[in-house]
C-alpha cells in the first residue's frame, strides 16, 4: 500500500511537469513575442504563432480524450508529450515568422494530449473526496507557469536569446516522460470500441476555417469577397455536418448526451468565454507594456507574474471550498474575480503604468484558479471511467476553442485597428500593420520620427483598448453563464 501511494506521488510529480510545460507556453512565449517578431519579421502573423498551437490542440484534444478511453491513458500521454517536444525543437530553430507557426502546430498537437489526459489521470488515481484537493494542485500548475513563464521569458530575452523559451522544454518534457514510463501503471479495459476519426476532420475543417476568417478578416482577405463567402460556407457547413455526425456515430468522439448533464453544460460553456479571456491578457498584455508603455521585456513579464500571485492560492483554497460549501458557490466567486480583473484592463493607458496593469491579472489569475478547479472536480464526479477521459477533454476543449477564438478574433479586431489608424495618418504608402514592429524594441523605437511613433503607438493602444472592453463584456458572460450551475451535482 505504501509502495502504491508513493507510486502515485511520482506519476502525479511527472503529469505536473508534463502540465507544466504545456501552461507556461501561454506566458513564455508572450513575453518573448515582442523580441522574436522584432527578429524573424511579420507582425501581421503575430496571432497566428498563437492562433496555430491552439488550433491543433482544438482539433486533436476530443480525440485523444476519446483515445485514452479507447487505448488507456498512458501510451496517448507519451505521444503527446513526444509532439510536444518535437514541435518545441523546430520553433527554437526557425528562420521565419512562417516556420514558427508551423513548428507551433505541431506542439499544440502534442498539447492536445497533454492537458486532458494529465486531468484525467489523476481523476482515475484519487477518490472523489481526493479529487478537489489534488485537482487544486493541477490547477495551480496554472499559476506557477504563470509566474516562472513571463520570468524566464524576460530572462531568456533580455541575457540569452529568445531560442531558449523552446529550447528549455526539452529536458523538463524527458523527465516527465521517464516518470511515467517507469511509475504509471494501468488496466484497461479489453471491450472493442471505435475511434471518431471523421468527427476529429469535421472539427479540423470548422476550427481552422473559423481561425482564418477571425484573422484574417477585413485584414489579408475582404470581407466582401467570394473567398470571405466560401470560407463562411465552409465552417459552417463543417459545424453542422460535426453535430448531426456525432448524434449518429456509435462512439463519438463528442458524445451528445454529455450536455445533457447541467452542471457539465454550464462549465463548458463557461470554459469558452474564460478561454478567450486567459488568451486576449496573456497574448497582448506584454505588447502593451513594451510597445506603449515602452518598458522592457522583464517588466511586460512582470505583469503578467503577478497571475501566478492568484492563481495557485486560489485554486489550492479552491479544492477546499468545493467540500466545505460547493462547486457553484466557489465557481462564483471566480467569475466575479474575472470580472474585476477584466474591468481593471478595460480602463488601463499607458498613463496608469505596469503596477496597475499587474493588479488586473492577479484578480484575472484568482478567477481561473477558482472556476477551472471547481468545473474539473464536477465534471469527473459525474460521470463513469469509460466517460471520464472525454468528459474531461470536452471540457479543455470548449477552453482552447475559446482561446483559438479569442486569439484569432482579438487578433483581427487589434490588426483592423491598426490598418485604420495607419490608413488616416500622412504617413508613407510603406507603413503597414507590420511597421508596428518598431514598437517593440528600444532601438528601432528611437529611430522613428514624432509622427511615425505617435501613430503606431496610438494605434496600437486603440487597439488594445478595444480587446480589453471585449474581454470585460466576455467577464460578465462568464458570470451569467456560472450562475445557471445547478445548486447540487446531477
Amino acid at each position: 500500500m505504501q509502495s502504491y501511494k508513493h507510486r502515485r506521488w511520482l506519476v502525479l510529480g511527472s503529469i505536473m511537469l508534463a502540465m507544466f510545460l504545456a501552461a507556461i507556453e501561454a506566458t513564455i512565449v508572450s513575453t518573448a513575442m515582442p523580441s522574436i517578431v522584432s527578429d524573424l519579421g511579420g507582425f501581421s502573423l503575430y496571432s497566428w504563432v498563437f492562433s496555430a498551437y491552439l488550433l491543433t490542440n482544438a482539433a486533436t484534444v476530443l480525440m485523444f480524450g476519446r483515445l485514452s478511453d479507447v487505448f488507456g491513458r498512458k501510451p496517448i500521454f507519451m505521444i503527446g508529450i513526444s509532439l510536444f517536444l518535437a514541435g518545441a525543437m523546430l520553433c527554437a530553430l526557425a528562420p521565419s515568422m512562417e516556420v514558427l507557426i508551423g513548428a507551433r502546430l505541431i506542439q499544440g498537437l502534442g498539447a492536445g494530449a497533454l492537458m486532458p489526459i494529465a486531468t484525467t489521470i489523476v481523476g482515475d488515481l484519487y477518490t472523489k473526496e481526493e479529487r478537489a484537493k489534488i485537482q487544486g494542485y493541477l490547477s495551480s500548475v496554472w499559476g506557477i507557469s504563470a509566474v516562472t513563464g513571463p520570468a524566464l521569458g524576460g530572462f531568456f530575452v533580455d541575457v540569452l536569446s529568445w531560442p531558449y523559451v523552446f529550447w528549455m522544454n526539452v529536458p523538463l518534457g524527458l523527465l516527465a516522460l521517464t516518470g511515467i514510463l517507469l511509475f504509471f501503471k494501468e488496466d484497461v479495459s479489453k471491450e472493442k470500441r471505435s475511434v471518431d476519426i471523421a468527427g476529429s476532420l469535421w472539427v479540423v475543417t470548422t476550427v481552422s476555417t473559423m481561425m482564418i476568417i477571425l484573422v484574417e478578416g477585413g485584414v489579408g482577405i475582404p470581407w466582401a469577397s467570394w473567398t470571405m463567402a466560401s470560407m463562411i460556407t465552409v465552417s459552417l457547413a463543417g459545424a453542422i455536418i460535426f453535430f448531426f455526425h456525432e448524434r449518429q456515430a456509435a462512439d463519438p468522439m463528442m458524445p451528445m448526451d454529455l450536455w445533457n448533464i447541467r452542471s457539465i453544460r454550464f462549465a463548458n460553456l463557461t470554459s469558452l468565454t474564460t478561454g478567450m479571456i486567459l488568451i486576449g491578457v496573456s497574448s497582448y498584455l506584454p505588447a502593451f507594456v513594451q510597445g506603449v508603455m515602452e518598458e522592457s521585456a522583464t517588466v511586460a513579464g512582470f505583469t503578467l507574474t503577478t497571475m501566478s500571485i492568484g492563481w495557485p492560492i486560489a485554486a489550492t483554497v479552491a479544492g477546499r471550498l468545493i467540500l466545505k460549501i460547493g462547486f457553484r458557490p466557489t465557481a462564483l466567486s471566480g467569475g466575479i474575480s474575472l470580472m474585476i480583473g477584466s474591468g481593471l484592463f478595460s480602463i488601463l493607458t499607458p498613463e496608469k503604468g505596469p503596477w496597475f496593469a499587474a493588479l488586473g491579472s492577479l484578480f484575472i489569475g484568482i478567477g481561473m484558479g477558482l472556476s477551472t478547479t471547481s468545473f474539473i472536480v464536477s465534471i469527473q464526479n459525474s460521470v463513469t471511467w469509460k466517460k471520464r477521459g472525454i468528459a474531461t477533454a470536452t471540457n479543455m476543449f470548449m477552453r482552447t476553442i475559446g482561446s483559438a477564438i479569442g486569439a484569432a478574433l482579438l487578433g483581427g479586431l487589434l490588426n483592423s485597428r491598426i490598418a485604420r489608424a495607419i490608413e488616416n495618418s500622412s504617413l508613407p504608402a510603406s507603413f503597414d500593420v507590420d511597421s508596428t514592429n518598431a514598437l517593440l524594441r528600444a532601438e528601432s523605437r528611437q529611430a522613428l520620427g514624432p509622427q511615425e511613433l505617435q501613430v503606431l503607438q496610438n494605434g496600437l493602444t486603440s487597439g488594445l483598448q478595444l480587446v480589453y472592453i471585449g474581454l470585460f463584456s466576455l467577464a460578465v458572460l462568464s458570470f451569467l453563464l456560472i450562475l445557471q450551475l445547478p445548486k447540487k451535482e446531477d
